[in-house]
């Protein structure tokens, strides 16, 4: 796909990279048995249940389910993004990252335009202390509630009046002035010459993942003047579908308390963290994207929406449901906060304070609620017909969840409210293009033997080499079990793909309905796993062929008549199943 990483290079660089040396430079691990362990980084706990194997390089935890590879790591640990961690790994290996064509890596210039970008945020911090008229920044900030303290905290500024002052401050030749159009700070003018883009305004400072200024966001202080927010432009560093305003310094509290607030503006996020409610964070002018949820998410289980009550806000929250329904699994969840009309969180909480406003969240909506009460809300449920329009407008929003236990409450709920059978539902919602039984499933909690199917898996997931003695997967194709489908493609791609590791088979499954299923393959245990691995795949497969033969046989063996092909196939895998038993005969 254009702009995205080669799929090759990400092989490759999984094959450079060990992922022991990756956790152990950031979570000191300790030699147990073939693996390494450590308490785990992702939770509390006293006793290490967190697992990294150099042979599959693969970490997994047992206590809280977290496993992935080196990439998946950094995301998790560093807060990084899928090319932000890749980037940072292939510098680790001594390679440059390519692109498909679309999108270009951040090249040696990043450096230069973020040492641009800190010296314009040390410049509008100076503003706001030594300018002469930044008297009316300070008494704009005061007349919001805003201390000193705070405002120090976030780094605000004051960008003066005039055309000019941050140019000259900053630019001192044609190369730094570009340098300044490149990072969003000035524009160009038509008939020659730049001017600064942020002028009369109050500076926030918008910091990345990692704590660099990316970009700015000024507010104005008259009411009269438009536009009330002015953004940094999108740039090689600032990007308004990835960046949260106050993410950086928000990520300890938001780790503290479990969950996130996203709210609409950085006034709400400053005042709400001068009341101590510091786990609040901002989009940059647009509406939440997949990429500001699945950040967030790598910080918290639980986002918390918070929007007016209004009809613009409302609107806002089923944008933000669309958006998030497809990432709510693994435990996640979401959350909408309606706040009475013409409040905001800036101007609420200084009305109610702390424990009034945090009070309120318990008021939220759960995403399932709310999506289920506006469907609801559009039909007539004491109609037959009423019912049925309910399941259709419910069926797209229910296929974008993975598989799993919150999928399978929300098609409980969608019966009860159409009082349709449970099984039909599972079958309409199988023809909006999700098959949700063909999924290889896990032994259940407690003493279950794990299908053959699971077990063979396993083992092929756990140790790649095993699939050089497997048969084409072809020779598999009459399996009919849930989730044969998954265990032939990942064995043809073994076959095609020799010498790749666990961690290059999840990565090739990132975002897949089936990542989660692969993580679980990666990190079962069975004793039977830690003895002759090659014996007991052997022999799983040959069981696997038996369980195709026997499938097939009953289906042919069920149907009234069959035709000459068929009767030719019936009698070829009856002696294939009773090798010295004559062919049964139809006739």
């Amino acid at each position: 796909m254009a702009g995205r990483i080669p799929r090759e290079f990400i092989d490759e660089l999984l094959n450079r990279v060990d992922i022991v040396e990756v956790i152990d430079a950031r979570v000191p691990l300790k030699k147990a048995g073939k693996d390494f362990k450590a308490c785990c980084p992702f939770h509390d706990e006293k006793t290490p249940s967190f697992t990294v194997s150099q042979t599959k390089q693969f970490y997994h935890c047992f206590g809280c389910g977290k496993n992935g590879s080196a990439i998946g790591f950094l995301m998790e640990y560093e807060h990084m993004s899928f090319p932000e961690a890749v980037t940072e790994l292939a510098g680790r290996a001594g390679l440059t990252v390519p692109t498909e064509a679309g999108v270009a890596m951040p090249d040696s210039g990043s450096n230069a335009l973020l040492d641009l970008l800190n010296e314009a945020g040390r410049f509008y911090r100076q503003q706001l202390r030594t300018h002469p008229n930044a008297g009316k920044a300070v008494d704009y900030l005061k007349g919001r509630g805003l201390s000193g303290e705070i405002a120090q905290d976030f780094s605000l500024g004051f960008a003066p009046e005039g055309w000019d002052n941050l140019v000259k401050a900053l630019g001192k030749d044609d190369p730094t002035r570009d340098q300044l159009v490149a990072a969003g700070l000035a524009a160009k003018k038509e008939g020659g010459g730049y001017y600064d883009r942020f002028r009369n305004r109050v500076i926030f400072p918008i910091h990345d993942h990692r704590g660099r200024i990316v970009g700015f966001g000024g507010r104005v202080m008259d009411p009269k003047d438009e536009p009330k927010y002015l953004n940094s432009p999108e740039t090689s560093l600032f990007h308004k579908g990835r960046e949260l305003y106050g993410l950086f310094r928000a990520r300890d509290a938001i780790k503290k308390s479990g969950r996130v607030l996203v709210v609409e503006g950085y006034m709400d996020v400053v005042a709400l963290a001068q009341h101590g409610i510091d786990y609040a964070v901002a989009t940059l002018g647009t509406a939440a994207t997949r990429d500001h949820l699945e950040r967030l998410y790598r910080h918290a289980p639980e986002v918390v929406f918070c929007f007016d009550g209004d009809r613009a806000g409302r609107e806002a929250a089923w944008r933000a449901l669309e958006v998030t329904l497809p990432l709510l699994h693994e435990g996640r969840q979401a959350s909408f906060l309606f706040l009475p009309e013409g409040e905001d969180p800036d101007t609420l909480v200084r009305k109610e304070g702390r424990e009034v406003f945090e009070s309120r969240q318990k008021t939220a909506r759960s995403l399932p609620d709310y999506l289920f009460e506006s469907l609801v809300q559009k039909v007539d449920l004491g109609r037959l017909d009423g019912r049925a329009r309910l399941v259709e407008l419910a069926r797209p929003y229910l296929s974008k969840i993975a598989a799993g236990a919150l999928r399978e409450l929300m098609l409980d709920r969608l019966g009860e409210l159409s009082q349709v059978e449970r099984g039909k539902l599972s079958t309409l919602l199988r023809s909006e293009g999700r098959a949700t039984a063909d999924v290889l499933a896990p032994p259940a909690a407690g003493y279950q033997p794990a299908s053959l199917l699971w077990k063979a898996a396993a083992m092929l997931v756990q140790d790649p080499g095993l699939a050089a003695q497997a048969p084409d997967p072809a020779e598999l194709a009459l399996l009919d079990e849930p989730g044969a489908d998954l265990f032939r493609e990942i064995l043809g791609w073994f076959r095609a793909n020799p010498g790749r590791t666990t961690a290059a088979l999840l990565e090739q499954y990132r975002d897949h309905e089936q990542e989660a299923t692969l993580g679980k393959l990666a990190a079962w245990r069975h004793p039977g796993l830690a003895e002759d691995m090659a014996d007991e795949f052997s022999g799983a497969l040959d069981g696997l062929r038996k369980l195709a033969v026997h499938g097939r046989v009953a289906q042919l063996t069920r149907k009234a008549a069959l035709n000459e092909q068929e009767q030719i196939e019936l009698a070829r895998l009856l002696k294939l199943r009773n090798p010295d038993k004559p062919p049964l005969s139809r006739d």
